[in-house]
């Protein structure tokens, strides 16, 4: 049975958490910034948004250029990598339970290399301008991930139903086609392979407010949808069969789950690049935690890879800084071995 007051108190750790993690993400950096000066223009943003309370935060103390930095650069930079963090960790447990595979993640049907395949086309056409505030790499990005879950979508399909072996081979093949494609895109554009490879690597450099609003609003309607279908995921866990016995419409919820992850991720990718190892290993993490309910696993999940990816960002860009180094090569870097982890610990299960 769910423990309600262990889980209650593991929220309130991991919001506490989330909080300290941002608001000294926003000292590091080579500005002399202290927390108390972050601290003081985070909750001025925050409040702003709330002007019935009446509170204002006094910043005159502060010099003019820590608070541009902390409310431009920094701040908007922490709240991105939360939300990619987040997407990538709830869509990830959704896979895993719809697919009962415990190797799944977002990118298990071939939205990554659907993503990659946009972007290289965006660079190698040299599309540096952009459209409400987006460029045109991310747009396309976002167009080419939606069109690799498309297709993916309707080769897996039979008649009315999306058998999951079907679907997980058709993203595989899409997945190395598309592949293939942008290597073709690299070999022909050889003046563009850096910013290509950077690009799939994953980063959040150069990012603004404009990025949080496009990325905020879907990511928390997507979030909320596969919530509502945490239950069913549950039942889907014990069968198909079972599942339908007890009332869930299981090639229905196969297809909200699918469009909404592929939606999350896609919006997810578009900011950031591809960033692996977060939708797989963040929710086995989650799993040592919290109960293995989806209804209390999907926003733990969030919660945590939020905190990791904003953690890991922070290090991305002040490791060897003023050079930043990619996000996705630190989420790799420290996935790999929890990964193999996974697997040694799963042997001796066996």
């Amino acid at each position: 049975m769910t423990n309600k007051p262990q889980n209650g108190k593991i929220f309130i750790v991991l919001i506490v958490a989330l909080l300290t993690t941002m608001v000294v993400s926003a000292t590091v950096g080579a500005a002399d910034i202290t927390v108390v000066s972050s601290l003081k223009i985070f909750l001025s943003h925050i409040l702003s948004y709330t002007p019935i309370l009446g509170i204002q935060i006094d910043l005159t103390d502060i010099p003019s250029s820590h608070i541009a930095i902390v409310s431009n650069i920094r701040l908007p930079r922490i709240l991105l990598s939360f939300l990619v963090g987040y997407a990538l960790s709830v869509v990830g447990v959704a896979f895993q339970g719809m697919l009962k595979n415990p190797m799944a993640d977002p990118f298990i049907i071939g939205t990554s290399s659907g993503a990659a395949l946009g972007a290289a086309i965006a660079i190698m056409l040299k599309l540096n301008t952009a459209f409400l505030g987006i460029g045109f790499v991310s747009i396309f990005a976002f167009c080419g991930a939606l069109l690799s879950t498309f297709i993916v979508y309707n080769l897996a399909r039979s008649k009315a139903k999306v058998p999951v072996t079907t679907l997980l081979l058709a993203g595989v093949a899409i997945g190395q086609f598309f592949t293939a494609i942008m290597s073709f895109i690299m070999i022909i554009s050889s003046k563009d392979v850096t910013s290509i490879v950077f690009w799939t690597m994953g980063s959040f450099s150069s990012r603004g407010w404009n990025h949080v609003w496009i990325a905020f609003f879907p990511i928390l309607i997507g979030s909320i949808v596969l919530f509502f279908f945490s239950k069913d995921i549950n039942l889907m866990l014990l069968g198909e069969d079972t599942a339908e016995n007890m009332g869930v419409e299981v090639e229905r919820t196969k297809k909200i789950i699918l469009i909404t992850s592929a939606l999350m991720t896609a919006v997810a990718v578009s900011v950031s690049g591809i960033i692996g190892f977060v939708g797989l290993i963040i929710p086995h993490i989650a799993r040592m935690i919290v109960s293995p309910d989806n209804r209390i696993l999907m926003p733990a999940s969030g919660l945590i890879g939020g905190i990791f990816l904003v953690v890991v960002d922070t290090f991305a860009r002040t490791i060897i800084a003023p050079t930043e180094v990619p996000v996705g090569i630190i989420t790799a870097l420290s996935g790999g071995p929890f990964f193999i982890y996974l697997l040694r610990r799963s042997k001796k299960m066996i």
